[in-house]
């Protein structure tokens, strides 16, 4: 007997959603919704300069009006909580722990890219090929070293290559010392950086499918290693196309481009959903639908792979 699906979907609390966000979100819901099983809702509200509860609070008030709905998670509560990664430190603490009693993580006093480890990493953020440099580092300079600056510490990779079968892209492989090199697992601040704290919280969430953006696929053979080193099952894995603007731009939070506050005001949530519906290949004609209406005839096969063009003309004033 298959285990029960447990899928969820894990917002950064950063700002308002935009339509990129709310087409993820409606296909971790159908995906869930189709197979009868359990969606959770978690906040990955890590970065504490950037992510804020009124953003939380927002966020799960456009789910709600849009009718994706959680069982779990955040403002419901449940038994693998709390669903703030903010809230979950000491959970981060024990897994680095573990991996540190492995010998498999080390001090790095290198400073770029350090930012960015707290936050999921996007495509077009530019990918940096970590040299390896303080891996090398003796006990004596190590100390010499912290005398000056806290270090971050890095997980060091091995040399192999990580492969897995994407439900919706088919095989991706990596070969990750030349992909990313080592990367960083806690920040020099403390912080328990994203690859860390999303494989930590799928594994003690029971999660078994994640549904992203294509914009984390790259991320995703990181997360396979974690998995494996720490003894976690793995989950099965599917990447959406991203919307794009007509001149090829990714939409994002950080250009307001079409953000919920916007498409609330223009739309009813059926109307929303409808164009969603036709971007992701589920609607022929865009025509208003409510998602428990998509979910009965929901199937990855009609989903693109490519990203996924935005029209003007379809959402003008």
């Amino acid at each position: 007997m298959e285990p029960l699906l447990r899928g969820r979907f894990a917002p950064s609390p950063s700002g308002r959603m935009h339509l990129g966000n709310v087409f993820t979100a409606l296909l971790a819901w159908l995906s869930v919704r189709a197979a009868g099983g359990t969606l959770v809702l978690r906040m990955e509200d890590l970065d504490p300069d950037r992510c804020r509860e009124e953003y939380a609070q927002v966020l799960a008030e456009d789910l709600r009006w849009l009718g994706l709905d959680w069982d779990e998670g955040y403002q419901m509560g449940g038994p693998h909580g709390p669903y703030r990664q903010s809230e979950r430190t000491e959970l981060y603490a024990a897994r680095f722990r573990q991996l540190e009693q492995m010998g498999l993580v080390y001090p790095c006093f290198c400073t770029r890219a350090e930012r960015l480890a707290a936050s999921a990493p996007h495509r077009g953020d530019g990918q940096i090929l970590y040299s390896g440099r303080c891996r090398s580092l003796s006990p004596q300079e190590r100390e010499e070293l912290s005398r000056t600056r806290r270090s971050a510490w890095r997980l060091a990779v091995p040399d192999e290559r990580v492969s897995f079968t994407d439900g919706h892209l088919g095989c991706y492989e990596e070969d990750l010392c030349r992909a990313c090199g080592d990367f960083i697992i806690r920040r020099s601040d403390g912080v328990y950086a994203y690859q860390l704290a999303v494989v930590t919280d799928d594994g003690a969430m029971e999660i078994n499918q994640v549904v992203r953006g294509q914009d984390l696929l790259d991320s995703t053979p990181r997360q396979i290693l974690l998995y494996r080193l720490l003894g976690l099952p793995q989950p099965v894995f599917y990447h959406v196309p991203l919307l794009l603007a007509e001149d090829g731009r990714r939409l994002s939070k950080r250009d307001m481009d079409l953000d919920m506050g916007a498409l609330r005001a223009r739309y009813s949530p059926e109307q929303l959903v409808g164009k969603l519906a036709f971007l992701a290949g589920l609607s022929p004609t865009g025509e208003p639908v409510r998602p428990a209406e998509l979910a009965a005839d929901f199937s990855w096969s009609k989903v693109p792979e490519r990203d996924v063009i935005v029209q003007t003309s379809m959402f003008g004033e």
